[in-house]
């Protein structure tokens, strides 16, 4: 495992052009999640439209999401073992920008699902080698976090204006394909950074110097393999929010109005934790990971069991949860491994992540239909076991702290 201690050589323009590097990055990943989240936004009703049940839509939203952490396997493996980390990336936002638009020209419900888990395979593509270069800028940054924070804050509200966007369309002119076609701008607008990011940052890994040790074991490390067990049961605990939100709607707590502003305060909140935690894991180590597993289960009663305040209250540190998801716990990732391991790390992470992601939303809302406490128990239990797997996680790294000194 790399020795993190070290400090970082100031090069090729030091902290400076890193932090460009992140705020670039951010930026064409806040036209991308503006983009796909729009899609995604009305891409239920759009597939009803062309005559899709709720089971077939089920399969395919699955399938689509399965597809789309399962072959970030593949994906980072091979960025590890051809080094080629921007063309991969390349080629994953190419297919995802280009399958949003191509809705617009779906004739059946065959092609436009074949399109919409098209744009899930392309994320599985890119995301792996981007999140490697993240971490090579932010070791330049001194830390982890504050360049995956950065990033997943711009990420965020990219995933809170697409689907403004497209409402705006829907409710205007009532045609999904339109919104669809309007969808092609932010994502001609992300390959145009994304062409520009490749072209004056070609090598990311110069940020980390040419003395820093850049191979390790051939194996992942044990504290590797505790934390994604300790992130998989906290994936699995947190629950959807289309699930939150049929709750309230069932509940009648408020008025229907108020389920999609409540998502939005959600993505603030979400926006903004990926800053303030990813600075504080910078500076006070994985212990920022275990103070907010300790903080973050809490959503699960303020949601399920609550009325009005308690709903706003925990919509809001599910958005917290949400951005700590995105931003510190992918960010821890990179100092338990050696860096000639991280594509595959990083793969195999958010591959393992999604999948008890996906089991534990199923088990939830199984668990929502037999009785609402059931559910929370489950939400409850799962974050709440998670925590001395990250005690141990830490206890595995060669500096507990994901800043770097």
């Amino acid at each position: 495992m790399p020795d993190m201690s070290r400090p970082i050589p100031h090069t090729t323009g030091a902290p400076r052009a890193a932090m460009t590097f992140v705020v670039l990055v951010g930026v064409l990943s806040f036209f991308a999640d503006f983009t796909y989240e729009g899609a995604r936004s009305v891409a239920g009703p759009f597939l009803a439209s062309l005559g899709v049940g709720a089971s077939l839509l089920g399969v395919i939203v699955g399938l689509g999401e399965l597809l789309g952490y399962t072959l970030r396997l593949v994906s980072g493996r091979f960025a590890d073992a051809t080094g080629l980390l921007w063309p991969t990336t390349i080629v994953g936002y190419i297919v995802q920008m280009g399958a949003v638009p191509l809705l617009t020209f779906a004739p059946d419900w065959p092609t436009a699902a074949g399109l919409l888990i098209l744009e899930r395979i392309g994320k599985a593509i890119r995301n792996p080698p981007r999140d490697v270069m993240l971490s090579h800028a932010g070791e330049q940054l001194g830390g982890y976090g504050w360049a995956f924070g950065v990033h997943e804050a711009l990420d965020q509200l990219g995933a809170m204006f697409g689907p403004l966007v497209v409402a705006a369309v829907v409710a205007s002119r009532g045609d999904y394909r339109l919104a669809f076609a309007v969808l092609a701008i932010p994502a001609a607008i992300n390959l145009t950074c994304v062409a520009t990011a490749r072209l004056v940052y070609p090598h990311p890994e110069r940020f980390i110097g040419k003395h820093r040790e850049a191979t390790g074991p051939s194996s992942l490390p044990r504290a590797f393999w505790l934390y994604l067990l300790a992130a998989g049961l906290v994936a699995a605990g947190f629950a959807d929010y289309p699930l939150i939100a049929f709750h309230f709607a069932k509940t009648q707590h408020f008025g229907a109005e108020w389920v999609p502003l409540l998502y939005v305060i959600a993505m603030a909140c979400s926006g903004g934790a990926s800053l303030l935690f990813g600075r504080l894991f910078d500076r006070f180590g994985f212990r920022v990971v275990l103070w907010l597993a300790l903080v973050t289960w809490l959503y699960a009663p303020l949601v399920w069991l609550g009325g009005f305040v308690s709903a706003v209250l925990g919509a809001m540190l599910w958005g917290v949860g949400i951005g700590v998801h995105e931003s510190v716990i992918p960010a821890a990732v990179a100092p338990l491994v050696a860096r000639n391991k991280r594509a595959s790390a990083f793969g195999l992470f958010t591959a393992g992540y999604g999948v008890c992601w996906f089991l534990g939303s199923v088990a939830i809302g199984v668990a929502y239909d037999h009785h609402v406490t059931w559910a929370l128990a489950f939400c409850v239990v799962t974050q709440l076991l998670a925590i001395p797997f990250f005690a141990l996680a830490g206890k595995g790294m060669r500096n507990p702290s994901g800043g770097l000194h």
